[in-house]
């Protein structure tokens, strides 16, 4: 079983998001009060090229195991810093399928819609980081490791502590590609 390690939103566009006691995921909208909330795109480089575009990145999650990796490399980096708004530990989001269920605390339920891209921005944030979420697979293959985007389907309250079930979708599974 999965845990919430954190949840973090912010109100403005910015790219690290402050830690909080708890979260308010609303169906079909996203975090309450997050600048990313709403049923089209709020990522600014999106609304910029179709801002009718659906919403498939409500809710970013990061596995704290990230962030322990990139300390490890000498990363100055917690909760919230990479934009996430739920910090999780103990499930390979990165390994989930498209469509996956993921059932938070007593009510929330996240529907998985894809992989987090990394982009220049985290560079801003601190030099090569960007490199740092990025690796390849024993076919050359990229792996993008900042986490996972999702939808809310369900209502729900999400505090650190939160179990997390894991969902998985009716198969044949699909792997999951950035959105």
């Amino acid at each position: 079983m999965g845990r919430v390690v954190a949840v973090s939103l912010r109100h403005g566009h910015h790219f690290s998001k402050t830690p909080s006691l708890s979260i308010r995921l609303l169906a079909g909208l996203g975090v309450a009060g997050d600048a990313h909330m709403g049923e089209t795109v709020k990522h600014r480089s999106r609304v910029r090229k179709d801002p009718t575009q659906p919403n498939l990145r409500q809710v970013h999650l990061i596995h704290a195991e990230l962030l322990d990796e990139l300390q490890a490399k000498g990363f100055s980096v917690k909760p919230g810093d990479l934009g996430e708004n739920i910090t999780t530990s103990n499930i390979d989001l990165l390994a989930l399928p498209t469509g996956t269920r993921l059932h938070i605390g007593a009510t929330a339920v996240v529907g998985v819609t894809g992989l987090r891209n990394p982009c220049v921005q985290m560079d801003q944030f601190q030099q090569g980081l960007m490199a740092a979420t990025l690796d390849k697979d024993a076919d050359s293959n990229l792996i993008r490791k900042a986490g996972v985007m999702g939808v809310v389907l369900a209502d729900g309250d999400v505090r650190p502590g939160d179990a997390v079930g894991v969902e998985l979708p009716p198969l044949p599974h699909r792997s999951l590609l950035p959105v």
